[in-house]
């Protein structure tokens, strides 16, 4: 059984963040010992107001096991009451809202800060600076740093899983210079800049067509299989080694691997191996695959 973590035991995270980066993060701050609150505004005909409660109650239900929801207009002197006397009582604050919003609702940093000054504020924007108060989305910022290549759908949410991640890294920025200065601080996180963060590796040439985790290494693809699909991720040259060793495929020098007759030769290879003849090789003879049904 996995031991839970006490990294952030004792520490108190509000979030009044909505959708998937904010309760992402908090989440992971929840998995990391801390003690988690979320307001939402009140319920809607008996369902969440959060939207991921509305149309994926599962996830919705997955990001918030061991959180404590409560429920407050904003906009009222009651939910204004209820939210500062949570907030007399937390460490670090998680928003997903544009700074105008944020300033309507009289939780512009600098009030924050004067009536709750050990309290730190992480804001959870589509794009930093002067153009958080731009509307996007998960798919709109992986299109702008250069990952939506083709006319399909990324396979995930890259930029608000990324996004999250950073926000609960900010948490931890923010109880580490608290922890100097004995006063809170503010944290942006961008979606778009976890998207670009994500996308180094291609603006780097990596993972485009001619890089080596692109597909122009032989020994790093995806093939085809006699019952399936292979993840090959034979890369390093003494897995390709292995590789070339039980295909049959000599290694004449350094560029063997990107060579039009290996990656024909790897192809025919697999293609006449079953899912489970594979598994067994790797296992066998120390090489990185993982196979699929389809």
């Amino acid at each position: 059984m996995t031991q839970p973590h006490t990294t952030l035991q004792g520490t108190r995270v509000l979030s009044l963040a909505l959708n998937l980066p904010g309760p992402a993060a908090l989440m992971r701050c929840q998995q990391l010992g801390a003690s988690c609150t979320k307001l939402e505004p009140p319920p809607r005909h008996g369902v969440s107001a959060d939207p991921m409660g509305a149309y994926n109650p599962q996830a919705y239900a997955v990001m918030h096991e061991g959180v404590r929801v409560i429920h407050a207009d904003l906009k009222t002197a009651e939910g204004q009451a209820l939210l500062h006397a949570e907030l007399a009582q937390t460490d670090v604050l998680i928003t997903s809202f544009r700074p105008s919003a944020l300033h309507k609702l009289g939780m512009a940093w600098d009030s924050l800060a004067a009536r709750h000054p050990r309290l730190s504020l992480v804001e959870i924007v589509g794009a930093p600076g002067e153009r958080a108060e731009e509307p996007g989305h998960d798919l709109t910022y992986l299109a702008e740093a250069g990952l939506v290549p083709g006319l399909a759908l990324p396979a995930t949410l890259f930029a608000d899983m990324a996004g999250a991640l950073q926000a609960s890294e900010a948490v931890l920025q923010c109880l580490l210079e608290r922890a100097r200065s004995g006063a809170g601080t503010r944290r942006e996180v961008a979606l778009s800049e976890a998207a670009r963060w994500l996308a180094l590796p291609r603006h780097w040439g990596l993972t485009r067509p001619e890089g080596a985790v692109g597909g122009a290494h032989a020994g790093y693809r995806m093939y085809r299989c006699a019952d399936g699909r292979v993840a090959l991720a034979a890369l390093e040259p003494h897995f390709a080694a292995a590789l070339c060793q039980q295909a049959g495929i000599a290694i004449t020098g350094a560029d063997t691997l990107f060579s039009a007759a290996t990656h024909s030769a790897v192809a025919q290879f697999l293609a006449g191996q079953t899912r489970a003849a594979l598994e067994q090789m790797a296992q066998q003879h120390d090489v990185p695959l993982f196979t699929l049904a389809d």
